[in-house]
């Protein structure tokens, strides 16, 4: 099983996926963005990191922190898929299907959650707040 880890996000959920898998696993990172310093995907995906390895043949899960719009996902599930792996599946820790705008199709979740802003446990608001050890909602005023 390879598991690629969307960064930086993903990497506390990661860890703790790895962990628990009973198979040989192999590890590799990739960085996206649709952020930037908004609370809001801008729809806008982009590269910041691309695979070390090729993902020909393998049998391909792609960890995710949390899954909203569906906009970054979907745009990397298409690029993932055209390099060809035996099999693709998405795991997620938080989905908020309220939010989405695109159709992907999310294999493994961990919890559903409502349309709120959340930090901590790998997620973050402005690259702060990921180190929390829970998951919190952000109340804007």
């Amino acid at each position: 099983m390879h598991l690629v880890c969307v960064l930086k996000g993903g990497s506390f959920f990661l860890c703790e996926l790895a962990k628990r898998i009973t198979v040989p696993v192999s590890l590799d990172f990739m960085s996206v963005s649709s952020y930037g310093k908004d609370t809001k995907s801008s729809g806008v995906v982009k590269i910041v990191k691309d695979l070390d390895e090729s993902l020909l043949n393998k049998d391909v899960i792609v960890v995710e922190d949390i899954v909203d719009s569906g906009r970054t996902l979907s745009y990397l599930i298409e690029m993932l898929q055209d390099r060809k792996p035996s099999s693709l599946r998405l795991c997620t820790l938080l989905d908020k299907p309220e939010r989405r705008v695109v159709d992907v199709k999310v294999d493994y979740i961990g919890f559903q959650i409502p349309d709120e802003f959340v930090v901590g446990y790998g997620l973050d608001y402005d690259q702060r707040y990921r180190n929390l050890p829970y998951i919190g909602i952000v109340e804007f005023d």
